[in-house]
């Protein structure tokens, strides 16, 4: 398993998004070499880690990359947030990143790129057949709504609450090829909407394909791209363990033959919107029974089923205990929010998220 991360440069004082992601990413890179790059805007830095088979390996790397990223912004007066969404208004016209690709999006999708300031945590767990990451993906499908309540971390747009606890996964649903991927029949109708989506412009080319899951274009991964990027270490920790539990449930399903839950795609959208605006503090659709039940209880209910998986990879302590830390703090939309009640005051927010981006594990072995 591996992780890219994408997070958002701040003034420390203004706390307004700042454009100076080329000066930290070659800063950093003195440290991270090739695994820290630019993203789309200049006010965005991404970084990723090694593979991994190691939970705990895992969790040293991304403290180790969240370091070296904010030393690496500080010695050009800046901080680093990890938000789904810049939490003030931006300051000025989107600045885009200088490159071919870049331009030719602006080019082909307009104000759609506009919002393009959200930012992801995306989880890579190797599968190096195609055939199967896809069928793995319609296993997968119907954990969506768990998996974005759990990450949910962008509840702030353009300086208000939107009412949402991901905004990001809203902003992301306005594009053609983005949300929950259709049930793949097989690799021959992956690569036949592959090519119809490039040959009618609707995407640039398969690293256009904005799924919450997708096979990687790059790597031999399966890659869930479901996540608001995570406030802490801890946060992405706990995502890593359950995705890699539940690719590992989903293997196991298939060897035995036991077909994928296939919900209506109307139906998982809606399940999807339910979860971005409510995250664990309100109800959620059960795509079982597709009646409402408290979201909270699905996650237990989700947990459950992967209890064998976490053993297998010995990640049940460890997912256990960051459940009952989330429960008892909230997710990053719950805390954005409550870092914001105490005073009305939005850069109490900011301050909250600079604060977490790199604090320790707490269930650190």
């Amino acid at each position: 398993m591996g992780a890219e991360e994408e997070y958002l440069l701040v003034d420390p004082v203004t706390r307004e998004l700042r454009p100076e992601a080329q000066k930290v990413v070659s800063e950093a890179a003195a440290e991270l070499g090739e695994r820290v790059t630019t993203e789309i805007t200049r006010y965005q830095v991404e970084a990723r880690t090694d593979p991994h088979t190691s939970l705990a390996a895992f969790a040293e790397q991304v403290s180790a990359m969240r370091t070296a990223i904010v030393r690496a912004a500080a010695r050009h007066g800046l901080a680093v947030v990890s938000s789904g969404t810049p939490v003030l208004p931006r300051p000025g016209p989107l600045e885009v990143t200088d490159g071919p690709r870049y331009a030719r999006s602006v080019a082909m999708f307009g104000a759609l790129d506009d919002e393009q300031t959200i930012c992801a945590c995306h989880l890579h767990i190797g599968i190096p057949d195609v055939d199967l990451a896809l069928l793995v993906s319609n296993h997968l499908r119907s954990r969506l709504p768990q998996l974005i309540a759990l990450a949910a971390n962008s509840p702030f747009w353009q300086g208000r609450d939107t009412g949402y606890a991901s905004w990001r996964t809203l902003a992301w649903a306005r594009w053609p090829a983005a949300g929950p991927p259709p049930h793949f029949d097989s690799t021959a109708h992956f690569d036949a909407l592959v090519e119809d989506l490039t040959a009618t412009g609707t995407i640039m080319d398969r690293g256009g394909l904005y799924w919450d899951i997708r096979p990687s274009h790059h790597v031999p991964t399966l890659e869930i791209r479901a996540f608001d990027a995570a406030p802490a270490v801890a946060d992405t920790v706990l995502l890593a363990a359950v995705t890699r539990a539940l690719v590992a449930t989903a293997l196991a399903d298939i060897e035995v033959g036991k077909p994928a839950l296939r919900p209506p795609a109307d139906l998982l959208r809606a399940a999807c919107w339910r979860a971005a605006r409510d995250g664990l503090t309100g109800d959620a659709v059960d795509l079982h029974t597709r009646h409402l039940v408290p979201a909270v209880t699905l996650i237990d209910r989700m947990l459950d089923d992967l209890r064998p998986a976490l053993l297998h990879h010995g990640d049940l302590d460890k997912v256990t205990a960051g459940w009952v830390r989330l429960r008892a703090i909230g997710n990053g939309a719950e805390r954005q929010r409550a870092a914001h009640q105490n005073r009305n005051s939005l850069s109490d927010v900011v301050d909250a998220l600079m604060e977490a981006v790199n604090v320790e594990d707490p269930c650190h072995d």
